[in-house]
């Protein structure tokens, strides 16, 4: 009978000095953003040559000519979808960023001009330029989105479901 104590001591020694292994809890992940800039919101800010943290037109027209020039080496007065894709890569922050080349070649001729770039910009600027002073703040160039998607992403509607629960 004096075997069982013993036998249950010399088990309950190892089992005891184990250590427990600590549980890290999940990392959170950073909220959705709300504000961001679009590429050429970030493009136009960049053009604000004597930095008031407002860009005028001047100003733009001025930066999208300087910038175009430095693609258009050949100094050919136009530059092809692969010449545009080296700017918009340079100067918005990616190949594939819009505006797309296609949206800008208004004449479909597979070429993009300074004139074509400049229209389109202009266009942009009119729309970011809110309250039509003249010049795109740092605040309206931002995009606000009306709510954060929940933990999942966007909620994503199909066949089959009901109606939402209440």
């Amino acid at each position: 009978m004096r075997v069982l104590p013993v036998l249950m001591l010399a088990l309950a020694v190892p089992l005891s000095a184990q250590t427990v292994p600590s549980v890290t809890p999940p990392q959170q992940r950073q909220p959705a953003a709300t504000i961001v800039a679009e590429p050429a919101a970030m493009f136009i800010a960049a053009c604000d040559a004597n930095g008031d943290g407002r860009t005028t037109r001047d100003e733009l027209t001025a930066c999208v000519a300087r910038t175009f020039a430095d693609v258009d080496t050949g100094h050919a007065g136009s530059i092809g979808y692969i010449g545009y894709a080296d700017w918009a890569l340079k100067w918005l922050g990616d190949r594939n960023a819009l505006p797309s080349p296609f949206g800008v070649d208004r004449d479909g001729d597979n070429r993009i001009t300074l004139a074509e770039l400049e229209a389109q910009f202009s266009s942009l600027f009119d729309r970011f330029d809110v309250d039509k002073d003249g010049a795109a703040t740092r605040a309206e160039l931002l995009t606000i989105r009306a709510g954060a998607f929940p933990e999942g992403g966007p909620a994503k509607k199909g066949r089959g479901r009901g109606p939402e629960p209440r």
